[in-house]
């Protein structure tokens, strides 16, 4: 029993083993047990693994990205097992809403407590695609990737919501195609790839960009420093995310299942947030 071996675990290094608290695990546990309750009637064989070490799979699947076939030799199943367990993990999670993101309508909420949001983009690279393999290339990483672009509440430290692209496209256009709106009074920050942000939301600033032969002002390098300091929050937030390597490393996978990853990690990550402010 694998679940029961982890268990003796000091809290930091079961963190450091699944990605992970004990509370946050406890809960995904919670919430595949009520799905698996809700199918009992249908017919079929019953796993030889508990609901524990399914998730212990998943997680392990998400925090190492080994392949199915290694982590099914581990736990001494067929890699097909594995595939279909950390499938089953992910879409009752998903189904839950426990760990939904709030989503860009939050933004318009008269009762959101947002009035200062950081946008940022970042990539994970991908195989090479079998075809339209130029709309996947991305000149800054110089291969192919996938682009995550997060809005995130510099204030809590918590992901908002996500928007999802080809390395090809360019960070302001993909802005402008997640029509991510914001109220008049709050207040945005991005970095130099947002150029042109300002005629879409008046109240918002990016850094100011050096032309040729022209030195930045004292004053503009002071304002660059000012918008570097807070929108660094996004960056170590995409940092914590990429603890899972599946979003860090190349990601193996059919693409069109990426972005559900990505939101559930991040879900995840904002669970955590609010273990920590009520402990």
């Amino acid at each position: 029993m694998t679940y029961l071996r982890y268990q003796q675990l000091k809290p930091e290094d079961f963190k450091r083993l699944c990605g992970v608290h004990h509370q946050t695990f406890t809960c995904m546990v919670r919430v595949l047990d009520e799905q698996v309750e809700q199918k009992k009637k249908k017919s079929g064989k019953p796993s030889k693994l508990s609901i524990e070490d399914q998730v212990l799979i998943s997680l392990e699947y998400w925090r190492e990205y080994r392949t199915y076939f290694h982590i099914g030799q581990a736990w001494e199943v067929h890699e097909a097992t594995v595939c279909r367990i950390v499938r089953k993990v992910e879409s009752a999670l998903i189904r839950a809403g426990i760990f939904k993101l709030p989503g860009k309508k939050q933004l318009l909420d008269p009762e959101s407590a947002a009035k200062l949001v950081v946008i940022d983009a970042t990539e994970t690279p991908v195989e090479r695609p079998k075809k339209r393999q130029k709309r996947f290339y991305s000149g800054k990483k110089k291969r192919h990737t996938l682009k995550t672009q997060l809005v995130v509440d510099p204030k809590t430290k918590a992901v908002i919501c996500t928007t999802f692209a080809a390395g090809k496209e360019h960070d302001f256009h993909l802005f402008k195609r997640s029509q991510v709106k914001l109220k008049q009074e709050t207040k945005c920050l991005a970095d130099r790839g947002y150029q042109g942000i300002q005629q879409l939301h008046a109240n918002s600033r990016s850094h100011k960009k050096k032309r040729k032969g022209v030195q930045l002002s004292q004053a503009d390098l002071q304002m660059n420093r000012d918008i570097e300091r807070v929108r660094c929050i996004c960056a170590h937030i995409i940092g914590r995310l990429k603890v899972f390597r599946i979003l860090a490393e190349k990601y193996r996978n059919r693409r069109k299942r990426f972005g559900l990853r990505f939101n559930l990690i991040a879900g995840l990550y904002n669970y955590e947030l609010g273990l920590s402010k009520s402990s």
